[in-house]
């Protein structure tokens, strides 16, 4: 901790240095020669990419263009061609990421840690991030390895010799030492363009508590997004950062999914809204992430000038493109003049050749466990929900885990759907014809987690109050149930009253009753906050949730999508 602590001081310090010799008189002779003219600097981001370094399969790696049709798309080879192409377009630029860049990855990047996604990204020239929820999946001393270097302390270097960090700050200036106070993450990065300082305030979301194993975060405070945010945009402004952005790991949910790219269909009163809305008019521009969904929008800050509010499509289809005026004389954004547009990362240009070198090397040393073949499927079974909530792939996870847990006397499990990352696709060969073989990284893409099952004693009035908990204002996270358990639920009910008919094997759940109950640890911790599973007694490891669908799949060869049956959704 002593070693981050020192670099979120000298991030400050440094910042203020550089702006601070940036106005001495070397810099004034500068500006007279150049006169009071504008400098054009071009911002390049990605969010959420999640280890995705190979092109995404399925519906993961497809963009809907505003006519309906689709794009495939993604693929850091590709990505950094792209990037290089936008380079070309401008003098100036500086290449950002939203969060999400690691963690809940395939298993070419996961098996190593994501090593090799750093590598990628360093290669590629990433200036700064946020960190993201997925960047404390392992914990905050793996984040600190992550950013400084050296060797996993379990797995030590497998990817290469010596592992020799992030060359690009991570950022967190919501996140604080829970003893101290002081930055756990570096708050803020500035960048100097053409003579020019731009600040960067970088932040995962306030919610990560409840999004991550909470042992690995224990020394840890989450605190406001916008408190944080208006605190060094202050900062900045006072050491001469007049230019500042926003790179925050929270987004908005769409109304439609029409209307591409580009398209402003948020929701009214999402997180990100809020957020880009209310953060101090200092900031120029906001860069989103989390929801996984594009959008290009132009909000008001709270002087009612305009600014941009964007957020790219997940895994690296796309790349969020705001290009910035800076006025020489005050050295203030010209928001008149600031433009904004998700670019798609199209498969048809050329790979870029060191890019793709490393990815190439990932797949070689991943390849003999990545390939094992695992078992069969006989069509896609995927992750989306149907109105109800219920999901296909999601049941057929929960079903692996009671079968798992049985032994343990267990009778229903529920699986959390944020878990559920990919599709199991018939077609999974590069050429895409269909084989209906699950290899281990496929089946590792659909969950790279690695929980440990749990089966713990719930009554059934217990069970109903965690169902309940599936229901709020702020947000709707249906849990998948394994096939023993049937329910229905009500849109209308008033919360708190919106579950019933909850039946186990056909027979009427008793409240007053106890029941085996399995989940993972990341529920059973109190994730997405589902607090009543913490009340659970007599807790029973089950092992590890992957080792479980494996084990269900090897059992049930050519594995048909489970019916969508088990959850009713009643009004």
């Amino acid at each position: 901790m002593s070693s981050f602590r020192r670099l979120s001081v000298l991030a400050i310090t440094a910042a203020a240095a550089t702006v601070i010799s940036a106005t001495g008189p070397a810099q004034a002779d500068v500006q007279s020669l150049r006169g009071r003219g504008t400098v054009d600097v071009r911002l390049i981001g990605i969010n959420d990419l999640h280890g995705n370094i190979e092109p995404p399969t399925g519906s993961s790696g497809r963009v809907i263009q505003p006519d309906g049709t689709t794009v495939d798309a993604g693929g850091a080879a590709f990505n950094a061609t792209h990037i290089k192409n936008l380079q070309k377009e401008v003098k100036n630029s500086v290449i950002v990421g939203q969060g999400d860049l690691i963690g809940a990855s395939p298993i070419v990047s996961a098996l190593f840690h994501d090593e090799p996604t750093i590598e990628v990204l360093n290669k590629v020239g990433m200036d700064t991030t946020a960190a993201g929820n997925h960047e404390f999946d392992e914990g905050y001393r793996e984040l600190l390895r992550i950013q400084h270097g050296g060797c996993h302390p379990t797995d030590g270097c497998q990817f290469s010799d010596k592992y020799k960090g992030a060359n690009f700050p991570i950022l967190g200036a919501n996140v604080t030492l829970a003893k101290s106070g002081l930055p756990a993450l570096p708050p803020f990065w500035v960048e100097i363009r053409d003579g020019m300082p731009i600040g960067f305030i970088g932040m995962p979301l306030k919610d990560v508590p409840i999004l991550v194993d909470p042992n690995g975060i224990k020394d840890l405070k989450f605190g406001d997004e916008v408190k944080a945010a208006n605190k060094y945009a202050n900062i900045l402004d006072a050491i001469g950062v007049k230019s500042i952005v926003l790179l925050v790991h929270q987004g908005d949910q769409v109304t439609s999914s029409g209307g591409g790219p580009n398209a402003c269909n948020v929701a009214a009163n999402n997180p990100g809204s809020y957020i880009a809305t209310n953060v101090s008019p200092k900031i120029d521009a906001v860069f989103s992430g989390h929801s996984h969904q594009h959008y290009n929008c132009v909000v008001k800050d709270p002087a009612g000038n305009p600014r941009p509010f964007i957020e790219g499509l997940a895994f690296g289809r796309e790349l969020s493109v705001v290009d910035l005026k800076i006025d020489r004389r005050t050295r203030d954004v010209i928001r008149s003049e600031t433009k904004a547009d998700n670019k798609i990362v199209t498969r048809t240009v050329t790979p870029d050749p060191q890019i793709q070198a490393i990815i190439d090397l990932a797949k070689t040393k991943a390849a003999p466990i990545a390939n094992r073949e695992i078992g069969t499927i006989a069509a896609d079974i995927v992750r989306a929900q149907n109105p109800a909530g219920e999901s296909a792939l999601g049941n057929l996870i929960a079903d692996s885990q009671l079968e798992q847990t049985k032994a343990n006397g267990a009778v229903i499990a529920f699986m959390n759907p944020g878990g559920v990352r990919t599709d199991l696709t018939y077609a999974s060969s590069p050429a895409g014809e269909g084989d209906g073989v699950v290899t281990f990284g496929e089946m590792a893409a659909v969950q790279p987690f690695g929980n440990i099952l749990q089966t713990v004693t719930l009554t059934g009035t217990q069970i109903k109050t965690a169902l309940e908990q599936q229901f709020t204002a702020a947000r709707t996270i249906v849990l998948q149930p394994s096939s023993t358990f049937t329910y229905s639920w009500s849109a209308s009910a008033p919360f708190g009253s919106r579950v019933s008919d909850m039946k186990i094997s056909g027979v009427a759940v008793d409240p007053n009753a106890s029941y085996r109950v399995t989940i993972n640890s990341f529920l059973q911790g109190g994730g997405d906050a589902f607090p009543e599973f913490t009340n659970g007694t007599n807790i029973t490891g089950g092992g590890i949730d992957l080792d479980a669908f494996e084990a269900y799949l090897k059992a049930h060869p050519n594995q048909a999508p489970p019916a969508l049956n088990r959850i009713t959704r009643v009004s």
